[in-house]
């Protein structure tokens, strides 16, 4: 058969946990402005940190809170910019890394939560679902070469049903579990020897394990059992549909 019988390459498919957020730093206060309602606050040395509005939490000890809108820019070059609430960031926001990467989206209780955009700075992008600082939900990831993946995220990484395209075609559709696939999915080659292969099936820690069936492009098929992503005991058929051979506990048998 025409190359039915290579071991399956794998779609080596990468989740990147989005898990940035820290904790604010302690904040010494200056009023560097009249009212209540606009101030600058500043570091142990009097360097400009906070900017925007405040609320007064104590009114013997004259302490203020982040509250309303703002900027904060840490001491390492990180800055954020948008609303407060209670002295956390809460609401739409911008946060900016050092390093050049970005957020955009909802805050919660000072993390990421609801709907946002993650961008890193050697352009791969994430737009979607954030829960508790991470990606949770439904979300797609796409990568500078154009590789792309859209599905579900549960804890920062790829969980549930999704579809993972690659740049040379490949495309594998199905259900993932801790950023791998598990479950049943289907996975089509693109570009090189397998183009228009397809194998059908259930998978296991990323390998076809179970049940599942491959077909060439030049119609030949084998239905039956996979281990660890070779053929162990089913059938394989010619493309006009005639029985050529078996596999059994993972031994050809011609027909």
């Amino acid at each position: 058969m025409k190359h039915l019988f290579i071991i399956l390459s794998i779609l080596l498919l990468s989740s990147f946990i989005i898990s940035c957020d820290k904790k604010e730093e302690t904040l010494y206060q200056w009023e560097t402005s009249s009212g209540y309602e606009w101030k600058t606050i500043g570091d142990k040395n009097n360097n400009p940190q906070y900017k925007g509005e405040v609320k007064r939490e104590y009114i013997i000890f004259g302490d203020y809170i982040r509250e309303g809108v703002g900027s904060l820019t840490y001491s390492d070059g990180d800055k954020y910019e948008g609303k407060w609430k209670d002295g956390q960031k809460h609401g739409q926001g911008t946060y900016t890394w050092s390093n050049g990467n970005k957020y955009v989206g909802e805050f919660k209780d000072g993390k990421k939560h609801g709907q946002g955009t993650f961008t890193w700075s050697n352009g791969r992008k994430y737009e979607g679902e954030f829960k508790n600082g991470t990606q949770n939900g439904l979300g797609s990831l796409t990568y500078p070469d154009g590789s792309k993946y859209v599905g579900e995220y549960k804890d920062g990484k790829l969980n549930g049903q999704g579809t993972f395209t690659l740049s040379d075609g490949r495309k594998y559709v199905g259900e993932y579990k801790d950023g791998i696939p598990n479950g049943q999915g289907t996975h089509t080659f693109g570009k090189g020897d397998f183009e228009g292969d397809k194998y059908e099936g259930e998978y296991k820690d990323g390998k076809p394990n179970g049940q599942g069936t491959y077909t060439s492009s030049n119609g030949e098929k084998y239905e039956g059992e996979w281990k660890d992503e070779k053929p162990w005991n089913g059938t394989y058929y010619d493309k006009d549909g005639n029985i050529k051979g078996k596999f059994v506990n993972g031994k050809e048998i011609h027909q």
